[in-house]
């Protein structure tokens, strides 16, 4: 379970141009929740989610995974819990373009066994119906494709929670239904799924919509 209790987030503290992005966040997500974080440009659903990632640290409150508090663990520990248990899809897809698409999901596997690193990023690749690409330039791929590579990326350590940032955000309307097809099977399968999203018609195929504005959580 995720458990975030009186999480603020303060950006330049004391500074002439300190901002609050989050203002004492008190938040729950079940195992196996499928959720949408909705909300306007800068209301901080971004934030909330580098935070839950482990991407991020925040000024004040606690953070429990799992019953662990996260939040007072240093950053070695922070680093590898990260690595096994979430798998995180950046807006912008992230791959390195010259790159094959089996390298870029090899790449979180890093050191293990090369041949072992090549089983598990086909593992994953084929989980997204991408097997066929993964000797494939990631620059010769579609949008579509790439953010298939990416989510591969983000399960070939199977954890049990995928965050992603504006998954379809650059994705024409049929392409974003399917990423969320792949979403909601992922789900399915009983991971954590958390979407941050501006598009109203895409947090309403998640089980749940959680609203952030200014900072805070006014519904969900």
């Amino acid at each position: 379970m995720i458990d975030l209790r009186n999480i603020s987030k303060v950006y330049n503290p004391k500074k002439h141009n300190e901002f609050t992005a989050l203002d004492d966040v008190t938040l729950k997500i079940e195992d196996g929740e499928f959720c949408a974080v909705i909300g306007k440009s800068g209301s901080g659903k971004s934030t909330l989610l580098h935070i839950i990632a482990m991407l991020d640290k925040f000024s004040d409150g606690d953070y429990y995974l799992d019953k662990i508090n996260v939040g007072k663990a240093s950053e070695s520990y922070a680093s590898k819990y990260r690595a096994k248990n979430i798998g995180f899809v950046k807006q912008d897809f992230a791959l390195i373009e010259d790159y094959t698409a089996l390298d870029n999901v090899m790449l979180p596997l890093y050191p293990i066994k090369a041949k072992e690193k090549h089983r598990k990023g086909l593992i994953a690749l084929k989980k997204l119906v991408m097997h066929k690409y993964a000797d494939k330039e990631v620059r010769t791929l579609s949008g579509g494709e790439k953010q298939r590579v990416a989510i591969a990326r983000a399960l070939v350590n199977n954890p049990g929670i995928i965050l992603a940032d504006e998954p379809t955000g650059s994705l024409d309307s049929k392409t974003a239904m399917e990423i969320m097809s792949v979403f909601k099977q992922l789900n399915d399968e009983g991971k954590t799924v958390i979407i941050v999203t501006h598009d109203q018609g895409i947090a309403k195929l998640c089980n749940r919509v959680i609203e952030i504005s200014d900072g805070k959580i006014v519904a969900g």
